[in-house]
């Protein structure tokens, strides 16, 4: 019988270790405990002229195509995820730290699972620039004709307005800093394995 341990790998590189610390820590910590308290009840107080359940629930449905929450927890899930499959597969193999660094298919198959970072973290900033804007309005004129006739266009009032807006600028934040945190330890990654090609 054959038993395999999988040791825990820490990235390569000084960078990729910040952004591990950085994104394990800083990022999940703002969205999990401010993230709910700027979002947490935004349903229950976003209200419509005239207010009415049906016609609160059914605006706000149309103002949050998806809930910021569970956006942002689809973006830092997504984003972990080549990471991780690298990682799984460096563990199983049983590869160290400077093997990621000496040998040429560890080291294009790391920067590849950074650039994947990268590009999902491109498409997020997109995707959330489109679902949510840069700017949270006071108020959101709703078309409310399908529900009923009579409704036509109404003002709804948005809770915590600016909260919210400084808010996304946050999230918007943290996502060009991890892209430039990827960009940087690619750099470093390149530095170090040209460094580890002159000294043989």
């Amino acid at each position: 019988m054959v038993v395999v341990t999988l040791s825990p790998l820490r990235p390569p590189t000084v960078i990729g270790q910040f952004h591990t610390l950085f994104f394990g820590s800083v990022r999940m910590f703002f969205l999990g405990v401010l993230g709910f308290a700027v979002y947490g009840n935004e349903a229950l107080h976003f209200s419509c002229d005239p207010d009415r359940r049906e016609l609160n629930l059914y605006c706000y449905n149309q103002f949050r195509p998806i809930t910021p929450q569970v956006f942002w927890a689809l973006q830092l899930v997504t984003v972990l995820v080549p990471g991780a499959v690298f990682h799984l597969y460096a563990a199983c193999k049983n590869i160290d730290q400077e093997e990621i660094l000496q040998r040429p298919i560890y080291t294009v198959f790391y920067i590849i699972s950074v650039l994947l970072r990268i590009i999902l973290e491109v498409i997020a900033f997109w995707l959330q620039s489109h679902l949510f804007g840069f700017q949270v309005h006071p108020l959101y004129m709703c078309d409310a004709s399908a529900l009923e006739k009579t409704f036509n266009v109404t003002k709804c009032m948005v809770p915590e307005h600016f909260e919210k807006t400084i808010f996304l600028s946050a999230m918007y934040t943290f996502t060009g800093i991890t892209v430039l945190l990827c960009v940087a330890e690619i750099f470093e990654i390149l530095c170090r394995r040209l460094g580890y090609l002159t000294n043989q």
